[in-house]
């Protein structure tokens, strides 16, 4: 397995600004180019851009704003977390990544799952009767995109195929994982496709999610297989103390989840319910010590090979976000990486 990789993850959250008011989405997205030129800068493995197609989020065509960055940066992997690939053709999800991977000289990655909301369904004109059939077909069909030059594919949610070849051809291979938010049929999937498996994990405790680990191992075995390296993607945040980070981001934090818990219904989130969150769950927040630790207890504990932290929950300032990555490159991957070497020598 190669090294531990410690990335970054964001939505482009509306953030507000000195006045209070959201701030427009084109100058969030110009504020994620900058975030991410400051994470290549720091050394930071990965940056990955979540695709969302509503009014608190400004990256709905991530592959772009990929682009933008791959042309300022010159190490950084680019990534999304995720691609909704239920709603979106598989065959122009390959073309687009397949430029992205040759203008960047093979650094792009591609995260594809169902997402976490559910607008684009409606908005591309897609049933949510078919959620499963959508997603089952697509991903059979992108992973054959990937590893065919030409592709014989027949299903029920677009046109067929027959000895196509999509262009640009990969010249470099394409990274490939599969975005998985918690159920065992999941898990086997990404066996079956033989993807990388990423671990979605937003609450609770990250080491509840250790059965799913053991399964993948348990289906690649029974397969086969090579084992792939497996991912966690966690939300969290950085500052100078414990007491900072919990103050920065709790204001933020009840606004996202005060939104999102009136659309489905969810009681309101407390502070008390925040705070049992960073002390017990799955909210990577606080000094760069505090994170760290809970970082190799994830790493050590689930056996994974990524961990990307998900820096922005809420209309948080793009200069926190920026404190936050800093600290985060600075000093939470050296700490991470050291405790581990530690740890293995012990």
């Amino acid at each position: 397995m190669p090294p531990l990789s410690l990335g970054l993850d964001t939505f482009g959250d509306i953030n507000t600004g000195p006045d209070g008011r959201p701030n427009p989405m084109d100058e969030v997205l110009r504020e994620v180019v900058e975030q991410a030129v400051l994470a290549d800068e720091l050394g930071i493995d990965f940056i990955g851009l979540g695709e969302h197609h509503r009014n608190d989020f400004a990256i709905s065509a991530p592959e772009i704003v990929l682009a933008a960055i791959a042309g300022r940066t010159s190490r950084i992997k680019l990534g999304t977390a995720v691609t909704v690939l239920s709603t979106d053709d598989p065959v122009r999800v390959f073309q687009r990544f397949s430029t992205l991977n040759a203008v960047s000289n093979g650094r792009a990655e591609i995260i594809v799952g169902r997402g976490s909301f559910t607008e684009s369904y409606a908005l591309f004109g897609h049933d949510m009767r078919q959620y499963d059939q959508l997603f089952e077909e697509r991903l059979v069909l992108f992973a054959r995109l990937l590893r065919e030059e030409r592709v014989t594919w027949k299903g029920q949610t677009r046109a067929a195929l027959d000895k196509a070849t999509i262009y640009p051809r990969l010249g470099q291979p394409l990274t490939t994982w599969v975005g998985v938010g918690g159920s065992p049929e999941s898990v086997v999937r990404v066996v079956r496709h033989d993807l990388q498996l990423m671990m979605a994990i937003i609450g609770g405790d990250p080491l509840r999610f250790k059965p799913y680990v053991d399964l993948y191992h348990r289906a690649v075995a029974q397969t086969g297989q090579q084992a792939r390296p497996i991912g966690v993607h966690s939300p969290g945040f950085v500052a100078d103390t414990d007491e900072q980070a919990r103050e920065a981001l709790w204001p933020h934090y009840q606004a996202m989840f005060g939104r999102i818990g009136r659309e489905r219904g969810w009681p309101p989130v407390t502070k008390d319910r925040f705070i049992g969150e960073v002390a017990h769950g799955a909210l990577f927040l606080g000094s760069p010590e505090t994170v760290a630790r809970k970082i190799v207890r994830a790493v050590k504990g689930l056996g994974i090979d990524r961990f990307d932290l998900k820096y922005a929950t809420g209309p948080q300032p793009h200069a926190e976000l920026m404190r936050c990555i800093e600290l985060y490159g600075e000093q939470v991957i050296p700490m991470v990486r050291e405790m581990l070497a530690e740890k293995a020598t012990a």
